[in-house]
């Protein structure tokens, strides 16, 4: 795309520079307040912001739980102990390990007690 200037008696062609639709506008002060996980959003520790990852933080502090029960339950531990350990109930981790039963070769039952 190209640009014509005019002025008196000449006229000058320039190519138009291309702007990012996404681009701020020139001349404005951004102030990086962050969140209430961290006061700066471009230093802040997480992988992808909380507001762009789909359930945001709750969600991602979920499935970094989840992989830890399903190393817990792989290493051995009950099902009894992980619930105590996150203070969650049985069915919850049940339900934890069967989500991820087709992505690891662990075992998801365990057998009944009866005690």
């Amino acid at each position: 795309m190209v640009t014509t200037i005019e002025r008196p008696g000449e006229a000058i062609e320039t190519p138009l520079r291309r702007v990012r639709r996404d681009a701020l506008p020139e001349e404005i002060a951004y102030r990086d307040d962050g969140c209430d996980i961290h006061p700066r959003c471009l230093t802040c520790p997480l992988p992808r912001c909380r507001y762009d990852e789909p359930g945001g933080l709750r969600a991602m502090l979920n499935s970094y739980r989840d992989e830890r029960i399903v190393a817990l339950r792989e290493q051995g531990a009950t099902v009894d102990e992980i619930s105590e350990r996150y203070s969650l109930s049985r069915r919850t981790v049940f339900r934890v390990l069967s989500s991820t039963a087709g992505k690891s070769n662990g075992s998801v039952r365990e057998e009944p007690s009866y005690a």
